[in-house]
Protein backbone atom coordinates (compact mmCIF):
# COMPACT_ATOMS: atom_id res chain seq x y z
CA UNK A 1 0.00 0.00 0.00
CA UNK A 2 1.15 3.74 -0.89
CA UNK A 3 0.68 7.08 1.32
CA UNK A 4 2.57 10.45 0.76
CA UNK A 5 4.37 11.84 3.61
CA UNK A 6 2.65 15.16 5.27
CA UNK A 7 5.85 17.06 4.94
CA UNK A 8 3.85 19.95 3.26
CA UNK A 9 0.02 19.19 4.42
CA UNK A 10 -1.66 22.65 5.39
CA UNK A 11 -4.75 23.76 4.45
CA UNK A 12 -4.03 26.81 2.04
CA UNK A 13 -7.40 27.34 -0.18
CA UNK A 14 -10.86 25.94 -0.02
CA UNK A 15 -12.15 23.74 -2.64
CA UNK A 16 -14.26 21.79 -0.23
CA UNK A 17 -17.00 22.79 2.68
CA UNK A 18 -14.92 20.91 5.26
CA UNK A 19 -11.92 23.70 4.52
CA UNK A 20 -14.12 26.84 5.55
CA UNK A 21 -12.44 28.49 8.48
CA UNK A 22 -9.02 26.13 8.55
CA UNK A 23 -6.69 27.87 6.08
CA UNK A 24 -3.24 28.33 7.93
CA UNK A 25 -4.85 26.03 10.97
CA UNK A 26 -2.97 22.60 10.88
CA UNK A 27 -0.61 22.14 13.57
CA UNK A 28 2.29 20.50 11.32
CA UNK A 29 3.64 18.67 14.04
CA UNK A 30 0.50 17.14 15.25
CA UNK A 31 -0.47 16.31 11.96
CA UNK A 32 3.17 14.33 11.49
CA UNK A 33 2.74 12.48 14.71
CA UNK A 34 -0.92 11.31 13.25
CA UNK A 35 0.55 10.56 9.75
CA UNK A 36 2.91 8.24 11.54
CA UNK A 37 0.51 6.64 13.77
CA UNK A 38 -1.54 5.74 10.64
CA UNK A 39 1.69 4.30 9.45
CA UNK A 40 2.74 2.65 11.98
CA UNK A 41 -0.94 1.00 12.76
CA UNK A 42 -0.82 -0.21 8.93
CA UNK A 43 2.49 -1.72 9.83
CA UNK A 44 1.11 -3.72 12.44
CA UNK A 45 -1.79 -5.17 10.81
CA UNK A 46 1.31 -6.30 8.67
CA UNK A 47 0.95 -4.07 5.61
CA UNK A 48 3.94 -3.52 3.32
CA UNK A 49 3.85 0.54 3.33
CA UNK A 50 5.41 2.11 0.28
CA UNK A 51 5.86 6.09 0.74
CA UNK A 52 6.17 8.87 -2.06
CA UNK A 53 7.45 12.06 -0.68
CA UNK A 54 4.95 15.14 -0.30
CA UNK A 55 5.85 17.67 -2.77
CA UNK A 56 5.96 21.90 -1.76
CA UNK A 57 2.77 23.81 -3.14
CA UNK A 58 0.92 20.61 -2.94
CA UNK A 59 -0.62 20.35 -0.03
CA UNK A 60 -3.70 17.95 -0.75
CA UNK A 61 -0.76 15.85 -1.88
CA UNK A 62 -1.04 13.63 1.59
CA UNK A 63 -4.27 12.16 0.10
CA UNK A 64 -2.61 10.04 -2.11
CA UNK A 65 -6.09 7.87 -3.09
CA UNK A 66 -7.63 10.71 -5.01
CA UNK A 67 -4.63 10.82 -7.96
CA UNK A 68 -4.45 7.31 -9.50
CA UNK A 69 -7.17 4.16 -10.00
CA UNK A 70 -4.99 0.93 -9.35
CA UNK A 71 -6.48 -2.17 -10.94
CA UNK A 72 -5.00 -5.67 -11.43
CA UNK A 73 -7.18 -7.77 -14.35
CA UNK A 74 -8.31 -11.45 -13.79
CA UNK A 75 -5.01 -12.13 -16.52
CA UNK A 76 -2.70 -10.32 -13.74
CA UNK A 77 -2.37 -7.38 -15.73
CA UNK A 78 -1.35 -4.23 -13.13
CA UNK A 79 -2.10 -0.78 -14.37
CA UNK A 80 -3.05 2.81 -13.32
CA UNK A 81 -5.48 5.20 -15.00
CA UNK A 82 -4.48 8.79 -13.63
CA UNK A 83 -6.88 11.34 -12.25
CA UNK A 84 -7.94 14.46 -14.09
CA UNK A 85 -8.33 16.54 -10.78
CA UNK A 86 -11.01 18.58 -10.63
CA UNK A 87 -9.27 21.64 -8.81
CA UNK A 88 -6.52 22.92 -10.66
CA UNK A 89 -4.62 23.21 -7.50
CA UNK A 90 -4.50 19.91 -7.20
CA UNK A 91 -3.75 18.82 -11.41
CA UNK A 92 -0.10 18.75 -10.41
CA UNK A 93 -0.26 15.85 -8.07
CA UNK A 94 -0.77 13.42 -10.78
CA UNK A 95 2.62 13.22 -12.59
CA UNK A 96 4.50 12.36 -9.06
CA UNK A 97 2.27 9.06 -8.94
CA UNK A 98 2.33 8.47 -12.47
CA UNK A 99 6.10 8.26 -12.02
CA UNK A 100 5.63 5.71 -8.93
CA UNK A 101 3.83 3.42 -10.92
CA UNK A 102 5.67 3.35 -13.36
CA UNK A 103 8.57 2.56 -11.14
CA UNK A 104 6.44 -0.54 -10.28
CA UNK A 105 5.96 -1.82 -13.43
CA UNK A 106 2.30 -0.56 -14.08
CA UNK A 107 0.86 0.19 -17.22
CA UNK A 108 -0.05 3.81 -16.81
CA UNK A 109 -2.58 5.38 -18.54
CA UNK A 110 -4.34 8.46 -18.57
CA UNK A 111 -8.37 9.53 -19.48
CA UNK A 112 -8.71 9.46 -23.08
CA UNK A 113 -7.97 12.97 -24.76
CA UNK A 114 -11.19 13.44 -26.65
CA UNK A 115 -13.23 12.43 -23.12
CA UNK A 116 -14.28 15.20 -21.38
CA UNK A 117 -15.16 15.61 -17.39
CA UNK A 118 -13.06 15.45 -14.46
CA UNK A 119 -11.71 11.82 -12.73
CA UNK A 120 -10.35 11.73 -8.97
CA UNK A 121 -8.94 7.91 -8.91
CA UNK A 122 -9.91 5.97 -5.70
CA UNK A 123 -11.76 9.06 -4.01
CA UNK A 124 -14.90 8.49 -6.45
CA UNK A 125 -13.59 4.65 -7.99
CA UNK A 126 -14.01 1.90 -5.12
CA UNK A 127 -12.80 -1.46 -5.68
CA UNK A 128 -16.15 -4.02 -4.69
CA UNK A 129 -13.86 -6.50 -1.96
CA UNK A 130 -13.12 -10.12 -3.64
CA UNK A 131 -15.09 -9.29 -7.15
CA UNK A 132 -13.66 -7.12 -10.57
CA UNK A 133 -16.52 -4.93 -9.80
CA UNK A 134 -15.98 -1.10 -9.42
CA UNK A 135 -18.37 1.49 -7.58
CA UNK A 136 -18.31 4.88 -8.92
CA UNK A 137 -19.08 8.29 -7.35
CA UNK A 138 -19.76 10.94 -9.42
CA UNK A 139 -21.22 14.38 -9.33
CA UNK A 140 -18.81 16.98 -7.40
CA UNK A 141 -15.78 15.68 -8.34
CA UNK A 142 -15.59 13.16 -11.21
CA UNK A 143 -18.17 12.86 -14.22
CA UNK A 144 -20.33 10.14 -15.09
CA UNK A 145 -19.44 9.62 -18.41
CA UNK A 146 -16.12 8.81 -17.53
CA UNK A 147 -17.39 5.44 -15.48
CA UNK A 148 -19.00 4.64 -19.59
CA UNK A 149 -15.58 4.97 -20.91
CA UNK A 150 -13.94 3.29 -18.75
CA UNK A 151 -15.92 -0.40 -18.48
CA UNK A 152 -15.79 -0.26 -22.40
CA UNK A 153 -12.25 0.09 -22.57
CA UNK A 154 -11.12 -1.91 -19.13
CA UNK A 155 -13.91 -4.19 -19.36
CA UNK A 156 -15.13 -4.11 -15.53
CA UNK A 157 -18.54 -3.52 -14.18
CA UNK A 158 -19.51 -0.14 -13.71
CA UNK A 159 -22.05 1.03 -10.46
CA UNK A 160 -22.26 4.85 -10.92
CA UNK A 161 -23.77 6.29 -7.66
CA UNK A 162 -24.87 10.07 -7.36
CA UNK A 163 -23.60 11.99 -4.61
CA UNK A 164 -26.46 14.24 -3.22
CA UNK A 165 -24.46 16.08 -0.28
CA UNK A 166 -21.38 18.38 -0.98
CA UNK A 167 -20.62 17.72 2.61
CA UNK A 168 -19.72 14.46 0.77
CA UNK A 169 -18.00 14.84 -2.15
CA UNK A 170 -16.21 12.08 -3.04
CA UNK A 171 -17.67 8.51 -2.73
CA UNK A 172 -15.12 6.98 0.21
CA UNK A 173 -16.49 9.85 2.22
CA UNK A 174 -20.49 8.28 2.24
CA UNK A 175 -19.46 4.53 0.88
CA UNK A 176 -17.15 2.13 2.92
CA UNK A 177 -16.57 -1.94 1.37
CA UNK A 178 -15.34 -3.68 4.27
CA UNK A 179 -15.44 -7.33 2.39
CA UNK A 180 -17.26 -8.86 -0.34
CA UNK A 181 -20.65 -8.92 1.74
CA UNK A 182 -20.29 -6.10 4.19
CA UNK A 183 -20.51 -2.24 3.81
CA UNK A 184 -20.43 1.10 5.80
CA UNK A 185 -22.60 3.85 4.36
CA UNK A 186 -24.23 7.35 5.22
CA UNK A 187 -26.95 6.93 3.54
CA UNK A 188 -28.37 10.32 3.61
CA UNK A 189 -25.55 10.78 0.90
CA UNK A 190 -27.10 8.94 -1.85
CA UNK A 191 -30.21 9.09 -3.73
CA UNK A 192 -33.10 6.29 -3.11
CA UNK A 193 -31.64 5.00 -6.55
CA UNK A 194 -28.41 4.51 -5.63
CA UNK A 195 -29.19 3.42 -1.98
CA UNK A 196 -30.65 0.75 -3.52
CA UNK A 197 -28.05 -0.14 -5.47
CA UNK A 198 -25.58 -0.70 -2.99
CA UNK A 199 -28.35 -2.95 -0.54
CA UNK A 200 -28.65 -5.09 -3.88
CA UNK A 201 -24.66 -5.69 -4.01
CA UNK A 202 -23.90 -6.13 0.05
CA UNK A 203 -25.71 -8.76 2.59
CA UNK A 204 -24.84 -7.01 5.09
CA UNK A 205 -25.23 -2.73 4.91
CA UNK A 206 -24.19 -0.92 8.26
CA UNK A 207 -25.40 2.72 8.45
CA UNK A 208 -23.18 5.67 10.44
CA UNK A 209 -25.26 8.29 12.42
CA UNK A 210 -25.59 11.43 10.10
CA UNK A 211 -22.95 13.79 13.11
CA UNK A 212 -20.13 10.68 13.08
CA UNK A 213 -20.45 10.77 9.29
CA UNK A 214 -20.33 14.51 8.33
CA UNK A 215 -18.36 15.51 11.06
CA UNK A 216 -16.02 12.63 11.99
CA UNK A 217 -15.61 11.03 8.88
CA UNK A 218 -17.17 8.12 9.87
CA UNK A 219 -17.29 6.47 6.48
CA UNK A 220 -14.12 7.38 5.03
CA UNK A 221 -12.70 4.34 7.31
CA UNK A 222 -10.44 1.74 5.49
CA UNK A 223 -10.61 -2.46 5.97
CA UNK A 224 -7.07 -3.37 4.86
CA UNK A 225 -7.53 -7.21 5.69
CA UNK A 226 -11.27 -7.15 5.56
CA UNK A 227 -10.59 -7.85 9.57
CA UNK A 228 -9.68 -4.40 10.93
CA UNK A 229 -10.90 -1.58 10.41
CA UNK A 230 -9.00 1.59 10.70
CA UNK A 231 -11.60 4.49 11.88
CA UNK A 232 -11.31 8.37 13.24
CA UNK A 233 -11.19 8.77 16.75
CA UNK A 234 -15.02 9.24 18.30
CA UNK A 235 -16.84 7.18 15.97
CA UNK A 236 -18.83 5.91 18.92
CA UNK A 237 -22.15 4.61 17.27
CA UNK A 238 -20.73 3.45 14.32
CA UNK A 239 -17.66 1.41 16.16
CA UNK A 240 -20.49 -0.65 18.23
CA UNK A 241 -21.73 -1.75 14.56
CA UNK A 242 -18.54 -2.36 13.48
CA UNK A 243 -17.77 -4.49 16.57
CA UNK A 244 -20.98 -6.68 16.89
CA UNK A 245 -20.59 -7.19 13.04
CA UNK A 246 -16.89 -9.18 14.26
CA UNK A 247 -14.71 -6.22 13.09
CA UNK A 248 -11.48 -5.03 14.93
CA UNK A 249 -11.99 -1.60 15.35
CA UNK A 250 -8.45 0.45 15.00
CA UNK A 251 -9.23 4.15 16.27
CA UNK A 252 -6.48 6.84 14.96
CA UNK A 253 -6.65 10.57 15.52
CA UNK A 254 -6.82 11.85 11.92
CA UNK A 255 -8.64 15.94 13.56
CA UNK A 256 -5.45 17.32 11.68
CA UNK A 257 -6.93 16.00 8.13
CA UNK A 258 -10.78 16.50 8.95
CA UNK A 259 -10.00 19.96 8.35
CA UNK A 260 -9.00 19.73 4.50
CA UNK A 261 -12.34 17.34 4.48
CA UNK A 262 -10.17 13.76 4.85
CA UNK A 263 -9.28 11.00 6.84
CA UNK A 264 -7.91 7.57 7.09
CA UNK A 265 -9.14 6.41 3.47
CA UNK A 266 -8.25 9.02 1.68
CA UNK A 267 -4.71 9.34 3.10
CA UNK A 268 -4.28 5.97 2.03
CA UNK A 269 -4.04 3.94 -1.42
CA UNK A 270 -4.06 0.11 -2.22
CA UNK A 271 -2.39 -1.60 -5.31
CA UNK A 272 -1.13 -4.63 -6.23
Amino acid sequence: MLLTSPDHFEVAYVINPHMEGHIGDVDAERARAQWDALRAAYERVGMEVSVVAGQPGLPDMVFCANQTLPYLTPGGQRGAILSRMHAPQRKPEVEHYARFFESEGYEVTGLDPDLPGDFEGMGDALWHPGRYLLWGGYGYRTDRGVYDRLGDKMGFPVLPLHLEDPDFYHLDTCLCPLDEHTALVYPGAFDDEGLATIRAHFARVLEAPEHEARDLFACNAHSPDGRHVFIQRGCTETNAMLREAGFEVVELDTDEYLKSGGSVFCMKLMYW
